[in-house]
């Protein structure tokens, strides 16, 4: 905690404040989290491995916006693939995606919850 009369302690430090290039970061790789149709695929990979015919099944998108955003994904380090044989194998196994929609969604949920309660209760 900061002295008395000054900044706390998580505000007094100029230090503590990411880098340019980490916020470039940083806004890159929640930009690529913004879009509906990578958070989708990335939840099919999640439950296991894919190829792409099974993905343009499970989802109704085209092989090329699949493709597409599969190459968005890959090339962030949140989607691997491997070949076998002719088909490309898809897998998205970092945690911290999975982590970090976990965390939004309680998040949004506790939030709506609230605003449900508040519009209950007026």
């Amino acid at each position: 905690m900061g002295s008395a009369g000054s900044k706390p302690d998580h505000l007094s430090s100029a230090a503590a404040l990411p880098s340019p290039q980490l916020l470039e970061e940083l806004a890159k790789f929640f930009r690529l989290l913004s879009e509906t149709a990578r958070l989708l695929l990335l939840c099919h990979l999640k439950q296991g491995p894919m190829d792409v015919a099974s993905l343009i099944e499970a989802t109704g998108f085209s092989q090329s916006h699949i493709s597409r955003q599969l190459g968005q994904l890959q090339r962030a380090g949140l989607v691997r693939c491997q070949r076998e044989g002719v088909r490309l194998i898809y897998t998205a196994d970092d945690p911290l995606v999975h982590d970090l929609c976990a965390l939004v969604q309680t998040q949004l949920k506790q939030r709506l919850e609230h605003q449900l309660l508040q519009l209950q209760t007026a």
